[in-house]
């Protein structure tokens, strides 16, 4: 299979005239944006007109750093040994930062702006953007000096992001060492954890023991990657003002600590459940001591469904087509306008990604397709994310950036709409495979992302003390494991490196990067309930709350589909939903 994607519309090529003219144009943008805000942020004459200004001017800059920095990201993360992408990146990343200075000085600026709501409402660039300028004020009681935010921007380029694009190289360009066949060979650390998916249960143990050896060649340099960059983080949160990095967090999620807790206390509830899943699945695959780690993907069911790259493109399309046109047609112009790598290659990174470049209205989907079913479902996942960034193209694009829990509604929403509609054409063989695969994701993100919380919890209260060893690390996602997963797993065949697999703990501005998949799980499940009940009259409701995700608090937005994140009792009803299809799948089991 070859499907890899086309970057032409961004750029044919990093020696391109394009994006040669376009670090010149940057460069001139910066320097207007740095000169205009040393001349014009000193007094409070004509304010609504320098509003303006700095909103026309980041609206600029953005629109063409975004296209920029999503081409050098994007090459670098198919091609781990792409210098030209590295150093691209590297520098974009140094453009950003010349910007920090008049970023800071704009936001004291406005801390003293008088009538702000008065000024913002008698212009209709303003009104636009209020959210954005709001939320720039409340944030400024968490500014630093100018001169200290100056100084934090440049030292990350040598700190945290230093640090992850280290453990991202490493990890990126791993290789295995496995024998399979009586064969022994090298390959992709990508295409060894997909063997969990494999039918030969001897695949899959081997594949696990490959894997949790092949850490030991990085765990050290994961380790320091790891130390340094929750160190940073702890660090400016201090000093910053910020009660904890989750603190931080929520308000960077625009997401109350009530809805946090709330959904937490509802997935501790339901974690008998879960276990009764895992064990039963044990059973099934004749273990009686719990579920072994390497067992979490192992097919169930007589039949195995497998999908090549166009019958999973015409699977999804037509599903979507039940849903809306306007999905499935959006999906379809993926495929066609080849904003799909699906491909499995060294170099590549692992797992899988949508880049929205609201800047011209297009996205990028990685992946490495295998042909599962799981794999279809990844697929409508990241297409999800591509839709969600359609629903926002009238936006600007300073209203296109969404909180991380808001970001996995519609890509679970899809995939709600592709395995209800397998299931209604699956035999009672088929249903449990499929019901199998549902059940495992929906595990995935509660019961795992709640392992994957209770271990950055600890370890952030750890890290303000001391630098975590590999030993201690790996302790504490035993632990995590245990709390989460209880005796639903084999506590000896658990994953104790997983911390150095996820690439999440390594992003210094995205800390707890976990919660909004549960998030978005249970919301998605949450809307795709109300869709039922109400049909069509539904879809226009769904596409309004993606267009403005970018500009509310998660509370109002959800508040806007008549949802009360902040109550228990929702995510309990979302969560009831998975409990049923663990009842159907152990009741078809025993068939």
């Amino acid at each position: 299979m070859t499907v890899r994607w086309n970057l032409d519309s961004l750029y044919t090529s990093f020696d391109s005239k394009e994006f040669q003219n376009g670090l010149e144009k940057l460069d001139k943008i910066i320097e207007e944006i740095k000169t205009w805000t040393e001349d014009n942020l000193n007094d409070y004459e004509n304010v609504k007109e320098k509003l303006e200004k700095v909103i026309e001017d980041n609206v600029r800059f953005r629109e063409l750093y975004t296209v920029m920095f999503s081409f050098s990201s994007l090459s670098s993360s198919v091609d781990a040994g792409n210098d030209q992408a590295s150093t691209y990146l590297d520098k974009l990343q140094g453009k950003l930062a010349e910007l920090t200075s008049s970023q800071v000085k704009f936001e004291i600026w406005l801390d003293g702006v008088e009538e702000l709501d008065s000024i913002m409402d008698s212009s209709e660039l303003l009104k636009e953007h209020k959210f954005f300028i709001s939320e720039i004020v409340d944030r400024n009681k968490y500014l630093l000096s100018e001169k200290e935010e100056v100084v934090i921007a440049k030292m990350k380029a040598t700190g945290s992001q230093a640090w992850a694009k280290l453990q991202n190289k490493v990890s990126s360009t791993l290789l295995v060492d496995i024998e399979l066949d009586g064969e022994k060979k090298q390959l992709p650390l990508p295409v060894v954890r997909n063997l969990a998916h494999n039918k030969d249960p001897k695949v899959r143990k081997t594949a696990y023991d490959a894997e949790l050896k092949a850490y030991k060649k990085i765990e050290e340099s994961s380790a320091a990657s790891i130390n340094g960059i929750k160190g940073e983080v702890i660090t400016l949160s201090k000093l910053k003002g910020y009660d904890s990095p989750l603190d931080k967090t929520l308000k960077d999620s625009r997401m109350k600590q009530e809805t946090l807790d709330a959904m937490i206390g509802a997935i501790k509830d339901y974690l008998p459940t879960f276990r009764k899943y895992y064990r039963r699945k044990g059973e099934l695959l004749g273990h009686n001591n719990g579920l072994p780690f390497f067992e979490l993907f192992a097919p169930i069911g007589e039949v195995s469904m497998e999908f090549t790259f166009d019958e999973a493109r015409e699977f999804i399309v037509s599903n979507f087509r039940s849903f809306t046109d306007r999905l499935a047609d959006f999906t379809d112009q993926a495929f066609e306008k080849e904003w799909i790598d699906a491909e499995i290659r060294d170099g590549k990174r692992g797992g899988a990604f949508c880049n929205n470049i609201v800047a011209i209205n297009e996205s990028r989907v990685l992946m490495n397709y295998t042909g599962s079913l799981g794999d279809v479902k990844t697929l409508a996942h990241e297409l999800g994310h591509a839709y969600h960034g359609f629903c926002l193209q009238d936006e600007s694009i300073l209203n296109t950036t969404y909180p991380m829990p808001l970001a996995e509604t519609a890509s679970i929403f899809n995939e709600a709409i592709v395995l209800n509609a397998a299931l209604k054409k699956a035999n009672d063989q088929e249903k449990l495979a499929i019901l199998d695969t549902q059940i495992t994701a929906a595990g995935q993100v509660t019961v795992d992302i709640l392992s994957r919380y209770l271990f950055e919890t600890e370890l952030f209260k750890r890290r303000e003390d001391h630098a975590l060893s590999v030993k201690e690390l790996n302790s504490i996602m035993l632990d995590a494991q245990k709390q989460a997963y209880g005796d639903g797993l084999d506590h000896n065949y658990l994953h104790p490196s997983m911390w150095v697999n996820k690439p999440h703990y390594y992003y210094a501005e995205r800390n707890f990067y976990n919660f909004p998949y549960a998030f978005g799980l249970l919301f998605a499940k949450g809307l795709y309930s109300e869709y039922l009940k109400k049909g069509e009259e539904f879809i226009p409701q769904y596409d309004k709350l993606l267009s403005i995700t970018g500009k509310m608090t998660i509370e109002d937005a959800t508040a806007t589909a008549g949802i009360d994140v902040t109550s228990k009792e929702f995510w309990s009803s979302s969560l009831e939903l998975i409990a049923k299809d663990i009842d159907e799948y152990i009741k078809l089991s025993k068939k």
